[in-house]
């Protein structure tokens, strides 16, 4: 029997892995938090969860209630629940231990614990995972020659927390607070422009959020996440092609071939496909 994949996060990356897999015929279900972190929202299903349905590249997920969530998946829809503790694989009337793969795309890039439940598959992705230890397998998340490979022993390279490209690209809170976003993702952008400002709580100032350069914004932070000082929210790209705003990114889709490559390997291990 065909499990269904249960994906833990619903990013960039998450996406572009629950695109590839809904896409070639697998049963998708995605957990998020329920305040997403997504700062490329216009191509991270974790929107669901603010607008109730987001369309990813002609593919759509809906925000439900377990009573709404294997109705959703016969709709050919991603069924996207609010489950950060992943308490759905817990529950014998939505899923199946026997018949469930996991992919644990929440990108924490830090240890993480072994999950408790004997699942045929657990893969997850970048830092943090050694398979064979926490994971079965493990998927290289970082820009190299591996980038999307599987590892079905040891770990992914580690996170050297430098963004990828030019790092002015990255958008950081000077301040906690309120974001008060002052542009749209897929506007163009000019240095110095302000694209969003920081309310702080009890305070009158607001901190202000500039482009660093002529660009596309390509990302930012859904105004009712509660915003911590450092924390990324937003992106903008020199590239100044709006149409990228629209479509998943070549990364996501490399280690969606990986998960979907891994995928495959097991299910043939199970002698369910020949």
């Amino acid at each position: 029997m065909i499990p269904l994949i249960v994906i833990r996060g619903g990013g960039d990356l998450a996406s572009g892995v629950a695109l590839r897999l809904h896409r070639v015929g697998f049963q998708v279900a995605i957990l998020e938090l329920d305040k997403p972190l997504a700062v490329r929202r216009t191509v991270c299903f974790s929107e669901a969860v603010f607008e109730g349905v987001q369309n990813v590249e002609g593919v759509t997920s809906r925000l439900v209630s377990a009573d709404q969530f294997q109705v959703t998946l016969e709709a050919g829809e991603i069924p996207m629940l609010i489950d950060p503790s992943a308490n759905i694989l817990r529950n014998q009337f939505l899923t199946s231990p026997r018949n469930t793969f996991l992919v644990d795309a929440r990108l924490l890039k830090s240890e993480t614990d072994s999950f408790s439940m004997d699942l045929p598959l657990h893969i997850g992705l970048g830092p943090g995972f050694r398979a064979g230890e926490n994971c079965h397998a493990v998927i290289e998340t970082r820009r190299s020659h591996t980038l999307g490979r599987v590892l079905w022993s040891g770990e992914s390279l580690p996170d050297n927390r430098q963004p990828e490209g030019d790092p002015r690209r990255v958008l950081r809170a000077s301040a906690s607070g309120t974001l008060i976003p002052l542009a749209d993702i897929g506007d163009h952008v000019k240095e110095g422009q302000l694209v969003a400002e920081i309310q702080s709580s009890g305070e009158n100032s607001k901190a202000k959020i500039t482009s660093p350069f002529d660009g596309i914004l390509r990302g930012l932070i859904h105004p009712r996440v509660d915003i911590i000082e450092g924390m990324k929210i937003g992106d903008v790209d020199s590239r100044n092609d709006p149409s990228m705003c629209k479509l998943v990114s070549d990364k996501a889709l490399a280690v969606g071939g990986g998960v979907l490559e891994a995928v495959m390997i097991k299910l043939k291990e199970l002698e369910i496909l020949e």
